[in-house]
């Protein structure tokens, strides 16, 4: 078997932030000039992509660094009450036993992340954090990580929940993950088709295995 460079996404894919987030981005609507999400609204933006929910919202693109920003502040508050996904724990422990190497990409920030990952003993797991505010560009820190830890595109798998993960994967040229727990629904990642579209925590180390 060969060890794999596995990359996560943070936020919805290996943290519970969905709810929190939507929370937060709520109570900032009206400074940044969008609508606050209803529960019936969140169902449809789960069914749209990355670029759509952007279009969708009315948003200002120049105003997404400082929302980005004043949310990653924000979220910093509730890191303490945040728990990984159901499952996520022990599928970890799996794949860092099974020998493969794992890291976190995330536009969350690096603080909240190591604090989240310490607080629920996974500190131990990853072996880099690389943090970045994009909204579409996350191409360009895979690409950056991957020259600066020279990592072979056929070693790495990037594992997340929305779909410009997937986007952003397929013009880094690695295989990708797609998790059907976190922000974006079933179908919609689907039609983006990723190189595995899995269900359930427990189903990653079979499926990297068998990359």
């Amino acid at each position: 078997m060969t060890q794999k460079v596995i990359i996560f996404d943070f936020d919805g894919t290996i943290a519970d932030t969905v709810d929190a987030l939507v929370t937060i981005a709520n109570r900032l609507a009206k400074d940044f000039g969008y609508v606050q999400i209803t529960p019936e609204e969140l169902a449809l933006l789960r069914n749209l992509t990355s670029r759509e929910i952007l279009s969708y919202s009315g948003i200002s693109v120049f105003k997404i660094p400082f929302l980005v920003k004043k949310v990653k502040g924000e979220l910093k508050r509730k890191i303490p009450e945040l728990k990984p996904i159901s499952g996520m724990k022990e599928a970890l422990i799996d794949l860092k036993n099974a020998g493969h190497h794992l890291g976190i990409i995330t536009s969350n920030s690096k603080d909240n992340v190591t604090e989240f990952l310490k607080i629920n003993e996974l500190d131990n797991l990853f072996e880099f954090i690389y943090s970045g505010i994009t909204i579409f560009g996350k191409t360009t820190i895979i690409n950056n990580v991957l020259r600066q830890k020279q990592i072979k595109l056929e070693e790495v798998i990037y594992v997340g929940d929305e779909t410009r993960d997937i986007e952003a994967s397929k013009k880094s040229n690695i295989k990708v993950v797609a998790v059907t727990w976190g922000f974006n629904s079933p179908e919609v990642l689907a039609k983006q088709k990723p190189n595995y579209l899995i269900q359930h925590p427990s189903q990653l180390l079979e499926v990297v295995n068998n990359s």
